[in-house]
């Protein structure tokens, strides 16, 4: 939420507006792997503002004049458009835990664990 790496906490994640660096400037983690891998969290992320003003109108709420409409409107796009930074950077952010606890070895996070690996297993036949 604070627009910064999800891994290292210091470099920026987003150059300006909403796009973001490819990579972290400070512990070069690549933000997405592919483009587009964060789009099912983006929508999840957009869907739950959007739910509470569903919410509101399936609870009862009525508007009677177009005033009313027009403030109910402005209440739930406001911050809908002002949050938008910070719900992707959530978005970025669970992309990247996702990554972190389902391992892939061709993702760069896990490959060098993955050599590491096989150099102790290699080693290790050697001295036996």
């Amino acid at each position: 939420m604070r627009g910064l790496c999800p891994r290292c906490g210091e470099g920026a994640l987003f150059r300006r507006g909403l796009e973001a660096w490819e990579r972290c400037s400070s512990c070069s983690l690549r933000y997405q792997r592919n483009q587009g891998d964060i789009w099912m969290f983006v929508i999840l992320m957009n869907r739950i503002p959007v739910a509470i003003g569903v919410a509101t109108v399936f609870f009862g709420f009525r508007a009677a004049s177009l005033e009313t409409s027009i403030l109910f409107f402005v209440s739930l796009a406001g911050p809908l458009i002002a949050t938008v930074r910070h719900r992707q950077g959530i978005a970025l952010a669970l992309d990247y835990l996702s990554r972190v606890y389902l391992p892939d070895l061709s993702d760069e996070i896990h490959r060098a664990r993955a050599l590491e690996s096989i150099e102790a297993i290699r080693r290790s036949r050697m001295a036996a």
